[in-house]
């Protein structure tokens, strides 16, 4: 899974001081003997290539394939479902020309894209054939269909993004990583459980150990839900891991780096121009790196359920967005404070759409018809209110009640009502009432301007000090 960008780090802090009259003769070897992807870039046609642009650009793909893992560890990292033989993670991980600022951009695995061209051999919904295709389908099984080499040929022919160098590895490799440089950070506001990642984390602060740490990688049933959801909580195990590996107490101490470097050995596997000597020089400017010199995205989608007859469900990219993201990465300027890619300004963006999320205002009055007259300009769905006997609001603050079942409609409406006092209730049964009451107060009464725009709530742009713990950015705590 994520191992991939930890061994990236890991191999960025490689040589910070590689000096062997510094180091133990017992001291473990750096990762130039690791297992290389031979076919990476071997055959790889430098026609119809982006052009090599300021920077370096590295792909990293985390490998759905469970083969060789015995029962136990299945078990242990509870992936017992089928693998796929594809890219279960994909980002694109960009270091400044000034060795500056790190980029990172998750690729969604279900963006509906076009292969680069190809010969099928069966693997997938492809057909063998002697002919070469170009057809349309979801990224991540661009593996299957040709392994590394269409892998990155089709990534640089969709984002026009060149690649320099790429990585890949599995779920022992993540676990085992993060193992060795004991544990990463998470947190939640809420506790978080996934029956089908196995993960059942407490609410609060964690230090989690490489099996716990698969789990949490590894969920889409947690809030946020899907892909999206999962992909902002991977960026933020990856910035801390980022910020460990580069920190002066590892990067600038030789002995400890080697080590870090050679338990990725066997679980890690680079292209054959990731060389030490490369990586070294890359380490000695990245080290100290710090949470606002890194950068974090996921590529913009337009439609999350635009449906293919072969491949069913699959995810649009926003394409003018998506293309200014890439014109970024290219032109090596930061990711983030682009009006274009980032939050339309004037409206706060929402998880929901607010035509899917009913709400009912309690009251009577001005101030109960003007909030019922702007929640359905923002486009809510607004019931006939319930008339109080007294006319105008009670005192205190606005109050929203909802079924705590509806938690995730709930940001939505908390968007359009910042300063009101949101109360979930727990209903036993099974019938959840899907209907938001308002009751005004004489406080928290404005109604703000939402928009949907799911990828600017779980994707957009941000720096690595702005996002939370578990992944949130500031403008979506709820």
């Amino acid at each position: 899974m994520l191992a991939l960008a930890c061994a990236v780090c890991a191999a960025l802090t490689c040589g910070a001081a590689l000096d062997a009259s510094t180091v133990a003769t017992n001291a473990p070897a750096p990762p130039g003997g690791s297992e290389r992807v031979s076919n990476a870039f071997d055959k790889l046609p430098e026609s119809g290539r982006p052009a090599k642009g300021p920077g370096t650009n590295v792909l990293l793909a985390g490998l759905d394939r469970r083969e060789g893992l015995s029962k136990k560890t299945k078990n242990r990292l509870h992936v017992n479902g089928e693998q796929c033989d594809c890219t279960d993670v994909m980002m694109l991980l960009h270091v400044s020309a000034d060795r500056d600022r790190v980029s990172v951009v998750s690729i969604p695995r279900d963006s509906y894209v076009r292969f680069a061209k190809h010969r099928d051999h069966g693997k997938g919904f492809g057909k063998i054939t002697d002919s070469t295709t170009r057809h349309l389908g979801k990224i991540n099984s661009a593996y299957a269909h040709g392994g590394p080499a269409l892998t990155i040929r089709t990534v640089e022919q969709s984002t026009g993004v060149r690649i320099d160098h790429y990585a890949e590895t599995d779920f022992p490799g993540f676990e085992k990583t993060v193992n060795r440089l004991k544990g990463v950070k998470v947190c939640s506001a809420k506790p978080m459980e996934d029956k089908n990642s196995g993960l059942k984390l407490a609410q609060g602060t964690h230090v989690l150990n490489g099996n716990k740490a698969v789990r949490f990688v590894r969920a889409r049933h947690v809030d946020p839900p899907g892909d999206l959801g999962r992909a902002r909580r991977q960026q933020h195990v990856v910035g801390e891991l980022l910020r460990t590996l580069t920190s002066d107490g590892t990067a600038a101490q030789p002995l400890e780096v080697l080590r870090a470097a050679a338990a990725l050995r066997g679980s890690v596997r680079w292209d054959k121009g990731f060389t030490t000597a490369r990586l070294s020089r890359l380490a000695r400017d990245l080290q100290g790196l710090t949470a606002k010199r890194t950068e974090f995205a996921t590529v913009p989608i337009l439609d999350f359920d635009h449906r293919s007859p072969v491949w069913g469900s699959t995810l649009r990219w926003d394409g003018p967005r998506a293309r200014a993201l890439f014109a970024d990465l290219r032109a090596d300027r930061p990711i983030t404070g682009s009006t274009v890619t980032g939050p339309a300004p004037g409206a706060t963006p929402v998880p929901y759409r607010p035509e899917e999320v009913t709400v009912r205002v309690e009251g009577s009055g001005d101030t109960a018809a003007h909030i019922e007259q702007e929640l359905r300009d923002n486009g809510f769905k607004v019931m006939n209110p319930r008339r109080a006997s007294a006319a105008g609001p009670r005192g205190g603050r606005t109050e929203i009640t909802y079924d705590v079942h509806w938690q995730r409609k709930a940001s939505t409406v908390s968007a359009a009502m910042p300063g009101a006092v949101m109360r979930a209730q727990k209903v036993t049964g099974t019938k959840h009432s899907d209907v938001f009451t308002v009751r005004p107060g004489t406080e928290g009464t404005d109604v703000a301007d939402v928009v949907y725009d799911r990828s600017s709530v779980e994707g957009a742009p941000v720096r690595g000090d702005e996002l939370d713990c578990d992944g949130r950015t500031q403008h979506n705590r709820s």
